[in-house]
């Protein structure tokens, strides 16, 4: 019979401890992920991103939001509610922790495989044990580690990213929901005004000094105020839902949830295009997780291109043979090799999977270096026209229509005008504060969009033209 080859005790112990050592590959734990997301996050985040693993890390946060939610609230504290109270920003946190521990286990040496065997023959009993491991396992190991690093580095990017577009969601959701609030105080006095103008209309008629087509006028702005009011109403409760919904409020938290009366005012100043320019990341989360799925793709086909021809798995063996009859005991030591055999499958389409997905990332890549410019000067566009047309509102159209007003009012006193080119001007005046509210709501989601878009996450401003159509059809005519 033939002996297998023999390996000494020493040098086995040896490879053993080798391949132990060099398993000391690739790892991620939760602190490291809050830690980069922080980082590439700061200004959104300030440092409170976490994750509660415990019930007392969760009263913790629980009670951090009762603090916040003790006062009206915001746009900076709806960001930190968030950050501490949304399950589904806890949600997002907790499964890149599991994206990333998977993309540290691909770096790691599969365990070995014990296989142990009982054979009889005759009088001989056989006692056979293999220990074995995957031999490319360990000669592509540095690769290997290289690759879940570069895997960890894309769950940790691809956090930041996902924490940006939630903040911003924030943000957005924080100016509907005051300006809403704001529309609806404002409405609410147009509907009182409306009311009264309606009223003194009928009288007038009553008396002969309004005629039909004036009185109807009147009516028909009163109707129209009453709609815009429940329109308003709703709008109101919209807003405020989908705010309560990004912070993750229950019902309890909901009846807390205070807003303040109004929109910030405007800055004394716009962001210049120069301070945009400096203000911009020059590591862009966009850039950069285009750039992470590269470099992956990249490597993970030259590792992969040779374990499309074959595999190879190395053991060591050590039998004890024991002979009843002559009442022997002998041990055989040696290894074996097994190589899979490239016959029926030379991986041709594997590597050319590899192949397009290396390619696709290059283009993805380029696609994104090209658009991050464009992406930018739409946002600062967007944000730049935006307060241009509220401060032209706030300064120029507001003022001359008090003006109007004010003069109106001193004709009407002086028996110059009518009661109905009052009245018709203060229609007019209703539509401009309305289109200046919808200016302001508008610009301060600009100016959101503007901040994730310097970070390298392109937003939409979220803008609409509720505004600007409720304050068309409170001009009434």
């Amino acid at each position: 019979m033939n002996r297998p080859l023999r390996m000494p005790r020493a040098k086995l112990v040896i490879a053993v401890a080798a391949v132990a050592v060099l398993s000391g590959c690739a790892s991620v734990n939760l602190e490291q992920n809050l830690t980069s997301a922080n980082t590439a996050a700061s200004g959104f985040t300030d440092g409170q991103l976490t994750l509660a693993r415990d019930q007392s890390e969760r009263d913790a946060l629980r009670q951090r939001a009762s603090d916040l939610l003790a006062k009206p609230l915001s746009q900076k504290d709806a960001v930190q509610l968030a950050l501490v109270n949304s399950p589904s920003l806890q949600a997002i946190v907790a499964q890149n922790w599991a994206d990333a521990s998977t993309a540290a286990q691909s770096g790691r040496i599969a365990n070995p495989i014990l296989s142990l065997e009982r054979v009889r023959l005759g009088s001989e009993t056989e006692i056979g044990r293999l220990l074995s491991f995957g031999l490319l396992d360990l000669l592509t190991l540095p690769t290997r580690k290289g690759i879940a690093e570069q895997r960890i580095k894309q769950t940790q990017l691809r956090l930041s990213s996902e924490v940006v577009d939630q903040v911003t969601q924030v943000r957005q959701a924080w100016v509907r929901a005051v300006a809403a609030q704001q529309t609806l105080a404002y409405t609410q006095q147009v509907v009182a005004s409306a009311q009264a103008s309606a009223e003194l209309a009928k009288r007038m008629q009553a008396v002969g000094n309004f005629n039909k087509l004036d009185r109807a006028r009147q009516q028909a702005f009163y109707a129209d105020t009453a709609t815009q009011l429940a329109s308003a109403q709703h709008q109101v409760t919209a807003a405020r839902e989908e705010l309560v919904r990004l912070l993750g409020l229950d019902d309890s938290q909901a009846q807390q949830l205070k807003l303040p009366e109004r929109l910030p005012t405007l800055p004394k100043e716009p962001l210049s295009p120069s301070d945009a320019g400096r203000q911009a990341s020059k590591g862009r989360l966009d850039l950069q997780i285009a750039k992470a799925d590269y470099d992956a793709a990249a490597r993970a086909q030259g590792w992969n291109t040779i374990t499309t021809f074959t595999d190879i798995e190395l053991g060591v063996r050590r039998d004890s043979v024991f002979d009843a009859a002559e009442n022997t005991h002998s041990t055989r030591r040696g290894f074996e090799i097994s190589l899979q055999l490239p016959i029926f499958d030379w991986g041709g389409m594997r590597r050319d999977a590899m192949n397009a997905q290396t390619l696709a990332a290059a283009n993805r890549l380029e696609a994104t270096a090209r658009a991050a410019g464009s992406n930018l000067r739409e946002s600062y566009s967007a944000y730049r026209t935006a307060y241009d047309i509220a401060r032209h509102h706030r300064d120029e159209v507001i003022p001359l229509r008090k003006t109007i007003s004010e003069e109106n009012q001193l004709r009407y006193n002086g028996m110059l005008i009518s009661v109905f080119e009052l009245l018709a001007d203060s229609r007019d005046q209703v539509n401009s504060v309305m289109a200046a509210l919808n200016a302001e709501q508008q610009f301060w989601l600009a100016d959101a969009a503007l901040q994730a878009s310097l970070i390298g996450k392109p937003t939409s401003a979220g803008v609409s033209g509720g505004g600007a159509a409720a304050a068309e059809a409170g001009a009434g005519h």
